[in-house]
């Protein structure tokens, strides 16, 4: 990825988006076969492919979430035979990492003829600034096509038609908008992304930004641009294969460091079941059942009834033992997905604790510890990478942080040995975040405590893992273990005395305002408040449609 100057940039103190990121270690050859890393997608007729270099066009230097401004850039250069759909805009706050799709049309002449593309037939002014003088622009599209993108200019002249290329409507789906870029006064500006998504949606963004007015406060309809779509029946002929997949395990396997005063740490689900797990029947409760070490003798499918749960060890030694997990026995599942109609590919690094442990909330400047509430048996937490199917570049991480989480940019997380994203995982919570530090999970300065440090444990995922699912190759390449397909509780659910936590909370630190507690009682989420057993990785909703955050 690289970046130029372009007219309109004025030449004073550079900032971070005057840098380009790049990640810490060139990206390898890839192992050959299928569609993989061969740089385009074919949507069904329409050539993608995706360009990570730029030109600046113009930046302000105000507003935007850092208040720092945001920079435009052109894709550049263009692969030949390709036609741009659309301008980049990043915040000026952090270094330049991004990309827009280009598109050729397969069967056409790129756009001179009827077929996948077609250039506007006017523009549309969206917005203006002056100093620096910066236009938006959107494009007309012509009957039968849409824009995926805008073009920015800092000329009041119109762009010429020939600058971009519209979308014929089999090859666009609808778009909302995702994260914040920048805001000003009269204008949003936001990423856009498919408004469904999931394992078999067939929409992708591409990559350009989308444009909201507003007056007075008043939010308008944004300017309508679409996502690109995916028509072909299969969506998955750009995903990776079986060693492809291994090939970016061993590259971007992310390493895990607990904080320093964890005491209940991840293990394999085969080392959980040996050491005591068993599986209870609801009327048998009196004749739970020890469970095989590929759960071969678990319950497949089915809903989650209540009609059968996990728990640990009778014994309370062995309980406690377990409890704690084993660093030595732990194993990281991986299940691997299409995304954006297969071009990218989602690696969930899923991780396995038998137990997590109490919550703590923080009142003002006072740590208040909350009896039992917040601990549960069986806890499924998860690491994200998603990558370009184009290049086999890492694009973003998703972080799980207990009923959500939060996607970072590559450029916006810690790296060690080479390009393995660096997680940090909260204090008995497990939560996963991409810096170390003490993350309130409240309002002001109320809440969860999600403390995490770089503490002396630390898993390398990479250095024991299973691929546990990739559905695009079959089963007879990735054969799901019988405890993937087990649909009920990991553990059991618990009737935790939450009025009596409540009331020791209340009581117990002295000094601090009984209103403030009433705040903190108000706002606690229902894993700190009840002890209902969690469901397995197939449970969440994640499994098959995209991230929440």
């Amino acid at each position: 990825m690289s970046t130029s100057m372009g007219s309109g940039v004025s030449k004073i103190s550079s900032l971070p988006v005057d840098a380009t990121f790049r990640l810490p270690s060139p990206l390898p050859a890839w192992p050959t076969g299928d569609g993989f890393g061969k740089e385009t997608v074919d949507l069904g007729g329409l050539l993608v492919s995706e360009v990570t270099s730029f030109t600046k066009v113009v930046a302000t230097r105000e507003g935007g979430p850092g208040g720092n401004g945001v920079s435009f850039f052109e894709p550049s250069p263009v692969p030949d035979g390709f036609c741009m759909l659309g301008h980049y805009a990043q915040a000026n706050d952090t270094p330049l990492f991004g990309w827009v799709m280009v598109g050729k049309d397969a069967k056409g002449d790129g756009g001179n003829s009827a077929g996948a593309l077609k250039a506007p037939v006017d523009y549309t002014q969206v917005w203006r600034q002056d100093g620096p003088t910066a236009y938006i622009w959107c494009p007309v599209a012509p009957t039968g096509y849409k824009a995926v993108g805008y073009v920015v200019t800092t000329s009041s002249d119109k762009p010429s038609l020939d600058k971009i290329r519209c979308v014929h409507d089999e090859f666009t789906d609808d778009a909302e908008s995702d994260e914040l870029i920048w805001d000003s006064e009269g204008i949003k500006l936001y990423a856009s992304r498919p408004r469904e998504r999931g394992i078999r949606a067939s929409g992708l963004s591409a990559g350009s930004f989308m444009a909201q007015l507003s007056n007075g406060g008043k939010e308008s309809t944004p300017f309508t641009v679409h996502c690109l779509k995916n028509v072909k029946k299969s969506t998955t002929s750009a995903m990776p294969n079986l060693n492809q997949i291994k090939a970016l395990v061993e590259v971007y396997a992310p390493w895990i460091y607990f904080d320093s005063n964890e005491q209940y740490f991840p293990s394999s689900v085969t080392w959980f079941f040996k050491n005591g797990a068993l599986l209870y029947t609801k009327g048998k409760e009196s004749a739970p059942v020890a469970i095989e070490p590929t759960g071969a003798n678990l319950p497949q499918g089915g809903p989650d009834d209540g009609s059968y749960w996990l728990d640990l060890p009778i014994d309370e030694a062995e309980k406690e033992r377990v409890k704690k997990g084993s660093l030595k026995d732990f194993t990281c599942y991986i299940h691997v997905k299409p995304m954006f109609g297969g071009a990218f590919t989602d690696l969930v690094f899923w991780v396995f604790y038998p137990f997590n442990g109490p919550a703590r909330a923080k009142v003002e400047f006072v740590t208040v510890k909350l009896g039992s509430l917040g601990e549960h048996i069986g806890d499924w937490e998860h690491v994200t990478l998603r990558v370009s199917n184009m290049s086999g570049e890492l694009k973003k991480v998703y972080f799980s942080q207990h009923n959500g989480g939060m996607w970072a940019n590559a450029s916006q997380v810690e790296y060690q040995k080479g390009n393995k994203p660096v997680v940090y995982s909260s204090y008995n919570g497990h939560a996963a975040y991409p810096k170390a530090g003490d993350v309130l999970q409240g309002i002001k300065n109320i809440g969860l405590r999600n403390d995490t440090d770089k503490g002396k444990m630390f898993v390398d995922t990479g250095a024991s893992f299973s691929i546990v699912s990739a559905e695009h190759l079959g089963k007879d390449v990735v054969a799901e273990p019988p405890w993937l397909n087990y649909t009920r509780k990991w553990g059991p659910n618990t009737t935790n005395n939450v009025g009596k936590e409540i009331d020791t909370v209340k009581n117990a630190p002295p000094g601090i305002l009984k209103v403030e507690v009433e705040k903190l009682v108000g706002i606690l989420p229902s894993e700190a408040l009840g002890g209902e057993g969690p469901a397995g990785p197939k449970g969440k909703d994640s499994w098959s449609g995209d991230e929440r955050s």
